[in-house]
């Protein structure tokens, strides 16, 4: 957090107009105390303006789809966040649908570590747990983004030889992991050229309106929200 302080004062020391954050490290509320047009992008932002893809709907999108794949029983696996988060939202969004349906799921949270290592070694113990309480059962996961989904693919194949009927799987972002893992993975995908979109017409918004001889601010931070598209491939039906 000390680093991004660092870097934010450097930055207005050169008489930037305007940020476009995406680090999680300060809060909106300390954001907003710097007064220059500030946007956020899958960031906390009660009092700055910020842009996110609808994670609700991707919560929802995903829950549905392993619902067709007449799974026996859905998970969410994700890791441990404030549910202030806008991708909080995608555990909602699974959790209403599943409830919704009266579909069986569980959500799994975990301090998912700071390295890859660490991340896949929990990710580990996560198929462990799956694989000896739900032996008889087709398992519907969706993951927090491409790259748990990635890790938990290739430990199903490293186990079965490829991915069995019993398993399909979901992931988030439609990065290029997705698209190029040994099994292409289904995915939840954000519309990056959307949100970046957004983003330039929110900052550029309060930039001009600073720029006016009696400028008025924004009487409430604006949040504007992109819709996800579901991506099939092959580790769904």
């Amino acid at each position: 957090m000390f680093v991004s302080r660092k870097y934010i004062h450097e930055l207005l020391a050169y008489k930037i107009e305007g940020l476009i954050v995406l680090s999680h490290a300060l809060s909106s509320r300390e954001l907003a105390a710097y007064d220059i047009p500030v946007v956020t992008i899958e960031r906390e932002s009660e009092f700055v303006c910020g842009i996110s893809t609808d994670n609700y709907m991707g919560g929802v999108q995903a829950a549905s789809l392993l619902m067709k794949n007449e799974c026996d029983i859905l998970f969410h696996i994700n890791a441990v966040f404030p549910q202030n988060v806008p991708a909080y939202q995608r555990i909602r969004g699974f959790e209403d649908t599943c409830v919704q349906e009266k579909s069986r799921y569980h959500i799994i949270q975990r301090d998912m570590g700071e390295s890859y290592s660490a991340t896949q070694e929990q990710i580990r113990e996560i198929f462990t747990e799956i694989e000896e309480g739900y032996p008889d059962l087709k398992k519907g996961i969706f993951l927090a983004n491409d790259t748990y989904a990635n890790i938990f693919l290739k430990l199903v194949i490293q186990k079965y030889g490829g991915l069995p009927k019993e398993y399909r799987l979901i992931g988030f972002d439609d990065s290029p992991i997705a698209s190029e893992s040994i099994v292409p993975i289904t995915t939840i995908g954000q519309q990056i050229d959307k949100l970046v979109q957004n983003a330039m017409e929110l900052l550029v918004l309060q930039m001009e309106e600073q720029k006016k001889r009696a400028p008025k601010p924004l009487e409430k931070p604006l949040h504007r929200q992109i819709a996800p598209i579901l991506v099939r491939r092959e580790t769904t039906d």
